[in-house]
């Protein structure tokens, strides 16, 4: 004979009629008899565990003398149910199954079997502490996790398990027995029957502390259990008892929320009750009662011995107790909130050399975004002087904005609104927003247009972003050339273009400042994998460290001075270039020096370095230059550590 479906549901006396179910959609739904309808995962275990301990004694379970084997296969019962489908999403996501609602009293063993019995566990650090001589036989309950550190005395950890499941640890002729509260008390104490203590004194002593020691509220740390095992706060308080006393405890033990509440109501309520504290001498004859009974006086009240000094009378300690404090409020038991599995995708890394936004970045150090569909929660990017010894440069935890032109884009002119046609972008995913034209004057909506493999991005802002279809957006109201990046503004960004959103989800690189120039190995991946996972993506780069780059000299002039050409510009500063109050704008680098240039039929006829902003080309120059009908003159400024930055250019036709 085999079982083929043997069970109980995980609900309060579910062994009372195992076959019962609880199904609020169904017309046979209902409760054992005389249960209360809470959850119980304690009873499903015990019902196993008592058939089949019961199956497996040989006495009820006899060997057939004509096939050799027991009446019962028990290696080959079935339990109802182990369910198929993953856990923790099921139960959990009911969007997926609509019974999920009903596995907290039902007869799923799922989620619930890795659940250790109390009376085993204490038995294991019992035995783990060379400890042999005990007794767990009166400890009931189910420990779903449980750590200890392995420096940890045998008693430290017991502490927490005794803590969360109400027992105590009593020596009794020489054997550890541990002791859950009783139920009902083992004797009536009378103060007639109470002995002479050796100064005289006898009857019943009772003590209560002070109203300072009384605690109102109690706080709870523990582990979610059933989910991703994060950290949980469950609290218990006294409301308007003008009692404000916290207590604070921290359990090394992972519990669902109602048990993680149902152990700080009871502690809150035993710290309540125990503030009484009992003295009293027996006489010998009440040998038989010993520490952890629960004894009862005249007036009702019950109190659970403690302490016993034998001294021919037993001198005898006991604090107010209360069995009724054990049985836990109902409380409704949330629906655990699971992590989703995200699949170790490649990612989609974009570096993006750029010129100093805000100020505060470093100099020479590239940026980094990356996005993912799915996003794998942190990306990781390792990086290498060469194709190996990788190590960890830079953890990103937020999907960048990258998209595409989908229309090109023709330059404008810096330093005014361009109000052209819209251009239109794909962005597979995120959103954009406007906004008002004085917050893009105070830095919002930036973005950078770029080839992508090119160091040259131009830095963009927009006011206006409309939605006109599935991941498409029209980027009107614009900002052209911004941070210096006018000079590099090419005729025309052609559709394909990328698209970058500086929303501060790029990043900044670590880069020594010895590596720029330096082709360097990246690998960018998901977090959660090794860096040689294939998830990985790997590009090798060189950054000249753009945020070190002059800006491009402006109002390039010219004027006739007879047979002479003057030349003036304006200065432009990539550092503090924005600020009305001083009388220039800083320099931001080492000294003013400016390289100009002039160039006729396409070669090079004078390289001159100058460290004022102006310039006389004189008709004897052009003539030693050979200069005869067209050319043209450019200037940039210099910087000792990034060379030359974009040259501003004028024409001629003489």
């Amino acid at each position: 004979m085999r079982f083929t479906e043997i069970g109980c549901p995980a609900v309060d006396k579910g062994t009372n009629e195992p076959n019962k179910f609880f199904d609020p959609k169904s017309a046979e739904s209902a409760l054992p008899r005389h249960s209360n309808g809470r959850r119980d995962d304690l009873i499903q275990a015990q019902y196993l565990r008592a058939i089949m301990s019961y199956w497996d004694d040989p006495a009820r379970n006899p060997i057939s003398p004509v096939y050799g084997g027991r009446m019962l296969e028990m290696a080959y019962a079935h339990v109802w149910a182990w369910d198929a489908r993953p856990w923790p999403t099921f139960p959990n996501e009911t969007g997926l199954w609509s019974d999920g609602d009903n596995w907290r009293l039902g007869h799923w063993v799922t989620g619930r079997i890795e659940a250790a019995p109390l009376d085993r566990v204490v038995a294991e650090l019992c035995e783990a502490a060379g400890v042999h001589d005990f007794d767990v036989s009166r400890l009931f309950g189910l420990v779903r996790g449980h750590v200890s550190g392995e420096t940890e005395s045998a008693r430290a950890r017991l502490q927490a398990l005794m803590l969360a499941h109400a027992f105590q640890a009593v020596e009794r002729d020489g054997k550890l027995v541990f002791l859950p509260l009783p139920r009902r008390s083992a004797a009536m104490l009378t103060r007639a029957e109470t002995a002479y203590e050796e100064d005289g004194g006898g009857g019943i002593r009772e003590i209560r502390a002070a109203a300072a020691e009384v605690v109102g509220r109690v706080r709870l740390g523990h582990v979610a259990a059933e989910a991703g095992y994060e950290d949980r706060v469950a609290e218990a308080v006294f409301p308007d008892d003008g009692a404000d006393g916290v207590t604070a405890l921290d359990l090394p033990m992972a519990m669902t929320g109602p048990e993680g509440l149902a152990v700080a109501e009871r502690w809150l309520a035993e710290a309540r009750i125990a503030r009484d504290q009992l003295r009293l001498v027996l006489p010998p004859s009440r040998r038989a009662l010993g520490a952890g009974e629960m004894v009862a006086l005249e007036d009702g009240s019950t109190w659970r011995i403690d302490r016993i000094e034998d001294r021919g009378t037993r001198e005898i300690e006991a604090v107010r107790v209360e069995p009724t404090s054990r049985e836990p409020s109902d409380a409704v038991e949330e629906v655990v909130a699971t992590t989703p599995y995200i699949a170790p995708v490649p990612v989609s890394p974009v570096f993006l050399d750029l010129p100093l936004l805000s100020g505060a970045e470093v100099e020479h150090a590239p940026h980094l975004a990356v996005s993912a569909l799915p996003w794998p929660g942190t990306v990781a990017a390792y990086a290498a002087p060469g194709p190996d010894g990788f190590t960890l440069n830079r953890l990103i935890e937020r999907r960048a904005l990258i998209g595409r032109l989908v229309t090109p884009l023709r330059a404008a002119r810096a330093g005014l609104w361009d109000r052209g046609a819209p251009v239109r972008v794909q962005l597979p995913t995120g959103q954009l927003s406007a906004a008002e034209q004085a917050t893009v004057l105070n830095g919002a909506n930036a973005a950078a247009i770029g080839l992508g493999d090119e160091d040259d991005w131009e830095v963009i802002q927009f006011a206006d972003a409309t939605l006109v279809g599935e991941n498409l957006w029209d980027i009107g109201m614009r900002l052209r050339g911004q941070q210096g990046t006018d000079a590099i503004m090419p005729a025309i960004w052609p559709e394909g273009s990328l698209f970058v959103v500086l929303d501060g989800a790029p990043v900044q690189i670590d880069l020594p400042v010895a590596a720029r120039g330096l082709a360097r190995h990246y690998r960018i991946g998901p977090a959660l994998r090794a860096v040689d996972d294939a998830s990985y993506v790997e590009r090798v780069r060189a950054f000249r460290g753009v945020g070190l780059r002059p800006f491009a000299p402006a109002h390039l002039r010219a004027r006739r001075q007879g047979g002479d050409l003057a030349l003036a510009w304006v200065r432009r500063t990539r550092i503090d270039g924005d600020s009305w109050e001083g009388f220039d704008v800083p320099l931001g680098e080492a000294s003013e020096q400016y390289l100009l240039r002039v160039w006729a039929g396409g070669a090079m006829r004078r390289e001159t370095v100058l460290s004022v902003p102006n310039f006389t080309y004189s008709a004897a120059m052009r003539a030693s230059d050979g200069i005869a009908g067209q050319y043209s003159i450019e200037v940039a400024q210099l910087s000792d550590r990034f060379g030359p930055g974009p040259f501003s250019r004028i024409a001629f036709d003489d």
